[in-house]
C-alpha cells in the first residue's frame, strides 16, 4: 500500500503518515529527499490517529492525503492487537465515531482515552510524531 499522509510536521516540512503492510503498519515520512519509514507500534498508530483528527499538522500533500477509511482501518488494527477488553471497547467506540462521521474532536477525545491508558510517558502525541519524523531524516 502506498503511504497515506496525515499532514506536514511544519510549513513546507516533511509529511508524516503511515503505510499498511502484511506484517503491520509503518510510520512513513517524506519530502523532496524521498521517503523514510520505520515499524509503528500501537502508541505511534494512536498518535497518528489523534493528530489526524485534531488537525494538528499543516495540510498533507493532496496526492497522499489519508481518508477516514484509512484511519478507521488503522484504529481497527490497533484494536485487534489490544488484549485489555476495556481498551478494545474504547477503540471500537472510536471506530464507530469515525465511521459515523462524528467531528474530529469527538474522535480524538475517544482515542485520547486509550492513549492515556497505553503510554507510559506523558508525551504529547503530536510531539512524539514530530520527534520520530526528525529522527527518520537525521540518518
Amino acid at each position: 500500500m502506498e503511504a497515506c499522509a496525515i499532514g506536514r510536521s511544519r510549513l513546507n516540512g516533511p509529511w508524516i503518515g503511515f503505510a499498511a503492510e502484511p506484517s503491520g503498519y509503518r510510520l512513513v515520512a517524506g519530502d523532496d529527499r524521498g521517503e523514510r519509514s520505520r515499524p509503528a507500534d500501537a502508541a505511534v498508530l494512536l498518535a497518528l490517529a489523534i493528530a489526524y483528527f485534531e488537525e494538528a499538522f499543516e495540510d498533507a500533500p493532496s496526492d497522499r492525503e489519508a481518508t477516514h477509511a484509512d484511519l478507521s482501518a488503522l484504529v481497527r488494527h490497533v484494536a485487534a492487537g489490544e488484549d485489555r477488553p476495556e481498551l478494545r471497547a474504547a477503540l471500537a467506540e472510536a471506530v464507530d465515531a469515525i465511521d459515523d462521521g462524528l467531528p474530529g474532536d469527538a474522535v480524538a477525545t475517544r482515542l485520547g482515552v486509550v492513549w492515556a491508558r497505553t503510554t507510559d510517558e506523558q508525551a504529547d502525541p503530536v510531539d512524539l510524531l514530530v520527534s520520530l519524523c526528525e529522527e527518520l531524516f537525521e540518518g
